[in-house]
């Protein structure tokens, strides 16, 4: 009897151990960190050869890289497809998921795509194949995945990931977080240069076409403007905007893509205040009278506005007025991309003209399907010649669940221009 008991405790000290073995093992392969690389297995989609016109109606945000690819972001994944005029997204050309951190923004230039993640790590990959390029640890950000369902504010305006030229002509990635800020080479993802900062009392401005990067610091009694350069992290300018003392922002305008490479800015206090445009540089900024009224957009040398009529383009540092059309109706300019200005009438038509001459070089309806155009816009991206839009509700409820706040399950049009 007794040793029938001892073997009853002994095979059930068993069955427990091996249940928890059991349970220890499959939460681990479940829980612990890991990295899944799925590189691209066919060829290289050809260069996109569309003509102007509605091309896709997608359900996510891309980021156009290369002329060939579209890059996507999802809660812990980023991934592309191809062509880049694809009409709906395709089963995926690569992918790339970590697990349990989370995507918080995405950026590219030329073949390189790069993520950041949740825990600060920043991870490179190459457009061609999918394949890891580079790891390397940056700031952390202040949160990881933030954006609503289309994945938008990843990849069109990831929260401290910026890109641009340094003086050297150099490819430099900036990174900034609440307690970090930190350059990396894009190429080899060599750290250049780190500075502590309080995140609590900075605001990121944007990267510059002079090779800084700029932020509104307010730690200090009296803010201002810092401008640090791309390669060394220097502060190379500190400015007050004249005449400010509280209150102000400075808005980047004349960007290559959200605040990466911008030719100025618009320093404004509230709803009312129209603000002072000013050029940015190597040195102080300069003023700018023709970027004061808000909505005015900067393309090179060329101020862009749409107000009262018409739409005009102005020489930036004289006023001049290079042209105008009076004839395109009510219009609001919705993006600029090197050479175009994108416009958007009442009826959801988008225009495009040549930011240089005011020439039309596109003039069609965002539609597809049965979808109309009874819609508002969201966030906008262009770029290589595209454009992508998101399509809200109306009214737009910007609280709403996404069900209510987008307008279909396929909201972002992708139109060549």
């Amino acid at each position: 009897m007794g040793l029938a008991t001892g073997w009853r405790r002994i095979v059930t000290m068993v069955s427990v151990t091996v249940v928890v073995a059991v349970t220890a093992v499959t939460a681990y392969r479940v829980l612990a960190p890991a990295e899944v690389s799925t590189a691209a297995r066919g060829d290289y989609p050809d260069p996109a050869a569309s003509e102007a016109g509605v091309v896709g109606r997608l359900p996510v945000a891309p980021l156009l890289v290369d002329g060939r690819l579209r890059v996507y972001a999802a809660q812990r994944q980023v991934y592309a497809d191809g062509p880049a005029d694809g009409r709906h997204r395709s089963t995926p050309y690569w992918s790339y998921r970590r697990w349990p951190a989370q995507v918080s923004g995405v950026v590219a230039d030329g073949t390189r795509v790069v993520g950041r993640w949740s825990d600060g790590k920043l991870v490179a990959l190459e457009a061609r194949t999918g394949r890891v390029a580079w790891r390397a640890d940056g700031p952390t950000p202040a949160g990881g995945w933030t954006a609503r369902r289309t994945g938008a504010g990843a990849v069109w305006s990831p929260p401290g990931l910026f890109l641009a030229r340094a003086a050297d002509g150099r490819a430099v990635l900036v990174v900034s977080g609440p307690h970090r800020i930190a350059g990396f080479g894009l190429a080899d993802g060599r750290q250049l240069w780190s500075a502590e900062v309080d995140g609590d009392c900075r605001t990121d401005v944007g990267t510059t076409e002079a090779g800084q990067f700029a932020v509104v610091d307010r730690c200090a009694d009296a803010a201002a403007v810092e401008f640090r350069d791309l390669t060394t992290g220097v502060l190379v300018t500190r400015w007050q905007p004249p005449g400010r003392t509280a209150g102000w922002t400075a808005i980047p305008v004349g960007c290559a893509t959200h605040r990466v490479e911008c030719g100025g800015l618009r320093v404004t206090g509230s709803a009312d205040d129209g603000g002072e445009g000013w050029l940015v540089g190597t040195g102080a900024p300069v003023p700018a009278p023709t970027l004061d009224p808000a909505g005015t957009e900067l393309d090179g040398q060329r101020a862009i506005r749409a107000a009262d009529g018409a739409v005009t383009g102005r020489a930036v540092r004289t006023g001049e007025e290079l042209w105008r059309r009076t004839d395109l109706g009510s219009v609001r300019i919705v993006a600029v991309q090197p050479g175009r200005a994108h416009l958007l009438t009442e009826t959801n038509d988008l225009i495009t003209l040549d930011t240089g001459t005011g020439v039309e070089r596109s003039r069609f309806p965002l539609d597809v399907g049965s979808d109309g155009v009874g819609w508002a816009p969201g966030s906008v991206y262009a770029g290589d010649g595209y454009l992508a839009l998101e399509r809200l509700r109306e009214p737009v409820a910007p609280d709403a669940d996404d069900q209510r706040y987008f307008l279909t399950a396929e909201p972002v049009l992708l139109a060549v221009t």
